[in-house]
């Protein structure tokens, strides 16, 4: 393995008071399974708990405070390295979904005891596979092995994740704006479309997500949009334009001042900056 460089898996058993340090946040996805106890946390400013029988994922960069263990408190982490896995997520449609989704919703119930051992042994498999530096195909099997891990993890999830859905549909109006947001915000980023689709005016439901979110549908709008260029950017195999047709953009042009204004950036300086 290189020197000088974070190691791409951290494999940890956790118990009360262990401190996630600010490199920890910033430079790791968070895979955590919760035992016993539960460790609270406030994530984008709403407060969180994750309790035993819980699973909770954090994204590297994730905007965390106040995290805090409870007495008693017991869990498995695995730590993945943010680009490792950003270059290793599967080319899959249900990619970009299962990633916002994750951003907004990071705590998970497993119910099922067979989905709790996959869990765990999808930790360990990973953590063995990382540490066979000796295998003559290392880093080919590490990332094989890194995909098959995300895959088995989004198996794990498809069936909460599809009943939170279920839930949103039936939901307040707010819940189902998230919900229409995160259907067609790959395309539709104007608060018209959707206030069209909740039969309500626009200044309403700007109102409504101010009153349960603390800010605007606008601001939810772009959010997700971002997160949607952020994970279309990192594709090496689509161009910009390709990228800005699939994101409904009338042209390049257009795109590339959305994302300067989203990003700072241009779609090209992010990608050089990130390469």
């Amino acid at each position: 393995m290189p020197k000088n460089t974070l190691p791409k898996i951290i494999f940890l058993e956790i118990k009360e008071g262990t401190a996630f340090t600010e490199c920890i946040i910033k430079q790791y996805h968070t895979h955590l399974f919760c035992h016993r106890g539960s460790i609270k946390f406030l994530f984008n400013d709403t407060p969180m708990v994750c309790k035993s029988g819980q699973f909770l994922f954090w994204f590297a960069e994730s905007r965390l405070g106040q995290i805090q263990t409870s007495k008693g408190f017991k869990a498995t982490v695995l730590l993945v390295e943010k680009d490792f896995l950003t270059n290793n997520i599967p080319d899959q449609g249900w990619s970009i979904n299962a990633q916002l989704h994750s951003r907004v919703f990071p705590v998970k119930n497993i119910a099922a005891i067979e989905e709790k051992e996959r869990i765990l042994n999808n930790f360990k498999w990973m953590n063995q596979r990382f540490n066979e530096t000796e295998h003559r195909f290392y880093d080919e099997a590490l990332n094989l092995q890194m995909r098959i891990f995300i895959l088995e993890m989004w198996h794990t999830f498809a069936n909460e994740y599809e009943q939170r859905r279920h839930s949103l549909q039936t939901g307040t109006l707010y819940q189902q704006f998230i919900n229409l947001l995160q259907q067609y915000c790959l395309t539709e980023r104007e608060v018209q479309f959707y206030s069209n689709l909740l039969n309500i005016t626009p200044k309403y439901l700007n109102h409504l997500c101010k009153s349960h979110s603390g800010i605007t549908a606008s601001e939810w709008i772009q959010r997700h949009a971002k997160e949607r260029i952020l994970i279309l950017l990192q594709n090496k195999d689509l161009n910009i334009s390709e990228i800005a047709d699939e994101m409904n953009f009338s042209s390049r042009s257009f795109f590339t001042r959305y994302v300067k204004k989203v990003l700072g950036l241009s779609p090209s300086e992010f990608r050089n900056r990130v390469n």
